[in-house]
């Protein structure tokens, strides 16, 4: 009797995996007629379909798109349809005529992004937006200009060395009708060495594209000022000074993956003897549209600096007043004792029209020393005729004869308070 029991309950297991079994095999085969029968209907509208047709449809679904498009936007003839024959309409929009049919049937469906890509263009390209800026930095040139020098520069870090490129100079003004043209470079404030290039023959434009290196520590690197001055030989070897560029490093983001191309218009060393405290040099504007005043301070030279104890920097304090009563100070950053210190830092003083005869600018240069208060080297006042005269007074009546023209002129310091 178990046998048997056994022998039935296994003949019942059997019989019910064999019918799952066959009906999971007849689900599968039903599915997959269904889907071959639903392809079939999607490819046949196609096969019978002319090309005539398609042309038809998508002329429709262009002619509804158009209807729905603002009509400030033009439309671009997409370029695969470029070189057939289209007639102009009054809206600026342009459409096919029906004579000669470019379409041809394909064998598949179409994709929805292929119909709109060619349905319509969104809009213009202005190609002013695309141009590059016109480089005129070898047409422009002021009244005035004695030339124009070309260089690049760039910092190792690792090495510690400054790379100075000397490209070119352009537009130069000789004594004689000849040039013969070289630069010596000099990394101050070290003015006992220098890098000195070849000498150009016979040529007002000359081309260098030269390398030189200087070896510096990343500490110090800020702190230095390139100074360029271009020379001229004559026929009987002497040296004739045509120009110089001063340009401080401290402003300048230099690395190696940093290459700055720079030019700076040729200035007119000043070949006069420093005054007994030295001289400063800055430009003066004033802004009568936005009540500013600006101040450049530029460099110093000849300073006579405190020996008895080690400085720590000297630096240029600037301070506007009116009716002699203090309004407002800035200062520039100190820089390690040097006699010759170069800053080119610029600030602006909010200051009325109605107050520039009554205000005056004062220009202190101060030596700075560890343990000890800060020491005056110099000072020099510009300002209206209440306050100065002279070299002062013209140098503050020319900035307000120029609005929003910057006027540089050298000063001399005086130890009066």
């Amino acid at each position: 009797m178990p046998e048997q029991a056994v022998a039935v309950a296994g003949g019942i297991i059997g019989g019910i995996l064999l019918f799952v079994l066959l009906g999971i095999t007849t689900y599968v085969l039903w599915k997959k007629i269904c889907r071959v029968i639903s392809y079939e209907k999607l490819i046949n509208p196609v096969k019978t379909t002319n090309a005539n047709a398609i042309f038809q449809d998508e002329a429709n679904s262009e002619t509804q798109l158009k209807s729905t498009r603002s009509r400030s936007v033009p439309f671009i003839i997409p370029p695969t349809l470029h070189g057939r024959d289209w007639i102009h309409l009054t809206n600026e929009e342009q459409v096919q005529e029906d004579r000669d049919p470019y379409m041809t049937s394909q064998s598949g469906p179409r994709s929805s992004f292929h119909s709109l890509a060619g349905a319509y263009v969104v809009g213009t390209i202005n190609p002013d937006l695309y141009k590059f800026p016109e480089d005129k930095s070898e047409t422009d040139f002021p009244d005035g200009n004695i030339g124009r020098l070309w260089f690049s520069i760039e910092y190792e870090q690792e090495s510690e060395r400054l790379l100075v490129s000397l490209i070119k100079v352009r537009k130069l003004q000789p004594p004689a009708d000849s040039c013969s043209p070289f630069v010596k470079i000099y990394l101050l404030p070290d003015e006992r060495s220098y890098l000195q290039s070849k000498t150009k023959r016979k040529t007002l434009n000359p081309q260098f594209d030269e390398n030189f290196v200087f070896q510096v520590s990343s500490k110090m690197l800020l702190q230095r000022t390139l100074k360029f001055l271009v020379y001229h030989v004559d026929k009987q070897k002497k040296h004739h000074l045509l120009g110089q560029v001063i340009f401080p490093l401290k402003n300048e983001a230099l690395t190696e993956d940093n290459k700055l191309v720079i030019w700076r218009d040729l200035e007119k060393e000043n070949l006069e003897p420093p005054s007994e405290h030295g001289d400063i040099q800055f430009s003066l504007s004033y802004n009568d549209y936005l009540g500013r005043l600006t101040v450049v301070v530029l460099r110093a030279r000849g300073l006579k600096l405190h020996e008895e104890s080690p400085a720590l920097g000297v630096y240029v304090k600037v301070s506007l007043m009116n009716h002699n009563k203090f309004i407002k100070s800035k200062k520039t950053a100190a820089l390690l004792g040097t006699p010759n210190p170069v800053y080119n830092e610029t600030f602006s003083f909010k200051a009325d029209q109605t107050e520039l005869d009554t205000a005056s600018l004062s220009l202190s240069v101060l030596q700075s020393n560890k343990g000890e208060k800060t020491l005056l080297l110099g000072r020099v006042v510009v300002g209206p005729f209440m306050y100065t005269r002279g070299k002062e007074l013209e140098h503050w009546n020319e900035m307000i004869s120029k609005p929003k023209e910057l006027v540089k002129r050298w000063h001399a310091l005086c130890q009066s308070t």
